[in-house]
Parts: C-alpha cells; structure tokens; sequence
C-alpha cells in the first residue's frame, strides 16, 4: 500500500488503537507543520470553509501525508475555451492538467480555473493525426480539431516562456481531442445532469472575445500576440470526420433507461 504499512497484530488490539492514536496525534504535528510552510498553506487557505473541524483535519492530513501519483505526473497547463457539441452559444473556460501518457496520446483533467478551490468539470483525451485516421468513423465524429486553437493563440499554455510555448503547440497543433464535461457550469452551480460533448472552435468568429478578453486580462497574457509568434507554425489540413457538428448535426450524449442486465 503506497504511503504506510500495514501492521496485523490479532493479540493486541488495544496497543493497536494506542497506536493509531500516537500516529494520529503525530501526523497532526506533521501536518501543521506542513501547512504552515511551503506553497499548500496559501493553495488551501480557502478550502473547506464550513466542514466541520474533524473533515478539515483529516483533509489537511492526507493532503500532507499521501502521494498522488496520477495528479503529481500532470505536467502540462493549458488554457483554453470549448462549446458544447450541439450549441455553440454555451462556451465555457477550460483549464486542463495533462500528462502525455504515451506517444500518441495525452490524457487531461479539466478545471473551471487553476485555483485550489476550482471545481472538476471535465476530462479530455488528446491524440495524434495518425491515431485519430485509425478511428472508425462514428468514433470519429467525437473528436474536434486543434489546429484553430494553437494558430489563433486562444490554447495557451500560461507561464511558461514563448519560445517553449512555440514548441510544444508546434506539436499540438496537429492533435485531435475528446472531451466531455461533467458539470454544466454555464448553467448550474452543482454537477447536475450527464455528461455533455464539447467541441473546440474552427475558425475566427465563434469564440466569444469577451469571454476571452477577460482570461487575458486575468492572466496576463495577450492572445493576439500569440497569435502572432504563432504565425510561423505550419497550418496542418484537418482529417476528414473531426468537428463533425460543422456539418450542421451534431451528435450529443442522452439518458436512457433500459433493461437492467443479470
């Protein structure tokens, strides 16, 4: 078991409690300590407001005391607007941590923004162009293009410098991504409802400059100056099937009730 052991002593329950005990006790030191220095005391400092004090305690703890693997390997952030599927008037923000898991695939979580208290919304797989050809074809018509978001600068990967930026979406510019999103924050303040396919945009018009303007402003960035040291970057064709809803149908996920297997 990553993170401890475990000790099996079938003679001396009580020593065990008493145990569990002085490591409780001890893993609250460690803790405290924990959260006192180092970047988690200002990352934390707003979550869990109003959960009782044990709930508190016993996240603070485990955030100190256990490794993360999956979360800790997601190496890249990137910022980026999608639509839903079906109806390009509901566009969200969309802050990714992604892994490049193997060669020809990427696999991100999806936040509302890269703060501590910032809610799951979504899960998006990226591919490559020749894995994405491989695909049958009604699989194909979950997929969106990225070639507009690198070219117009609108996917950013914030902080990191122009030139690597430049190179990793050099890259990416070539990739296709499903997502889905699993709470529909454009319309609700809790996850309600089954996961919706979003889709990225294509061309210039779609995306909503105001929604954009305000990420630029937040995070100090400049989409129309990316868009120009992206000018460089070849504009790659897109592979028949992807971005399927500009075809004027989209498809979109549904609820279903059906017989129940045994």
């Amino acid at each position: 078991m990553l993170g401890g052991r475990r000790h099996d002593c079938p003679d001396c329950s009580g020593k065990s409690r008493l145990g569990a005990v002085g490591l409780g006790f001890a893993a609250g030191l460690a803790t405290a300590a924990g959260l006192l220095i180092g970047r988690k005391t200002v990352a934390t400092a707003s979550i869990g407001k109003g959960h009782p004090l044990k709930h508190r305690v016993l996240d603070a703890a485990a955030g100190a005391l256990q490794q993360k693997w999956p979360l800790e390997a997601m190496s890249t952030y990137l910022n980026g607007f999608h639509m839903v599927a079906d109806d390009m008037g509901r566009q969200v923000e969309a802050t990714h941590f992604c892994i490049h898991l193997q060669h020809d695939l990427h696999q991100c979580v999806i936040f509302d923004s890269n703060r501590a208290d910032a809610r799951l919304i979504g899960i998006e797989y990226i591919i490559s162009e020749d894995r994405f050809r491989s695909l049958p074809e009604d699989e194909k018509r979950l997929w969106h293009s990225h070639h507009y978001e690198v070219k117009s600068g609108v996917l950013v990967a914030p902080g990191i410098p122009e030139l690597a930026e430049r190179a990793y979406f050099n890259d990416l510019v070539t990739t296709y991504g499903k997502t889905f999103h699993t709470w529909q924050i454009d319309r609700d303040d809790f996850p309600y409802g089954i996961p919706q396919l979003m889709m990225g945009f294509t061309q210039d018009g779609q995306a909503d400059e105001e929604m954009i303007a305000a990420r630029d402003r937040r995070l100090g960035i400049s989409t129309a100056k990316r868009r120009r040291q992206r000018e460089t970057i070849p504009m790659p064709g897109v592979a028949p099937g992807a971005n399927g809803w500009e075809s004027g149908r989209a498809v979109q996920t549904r609820l279903e009730e059906v017989e129940f297997k045994r």
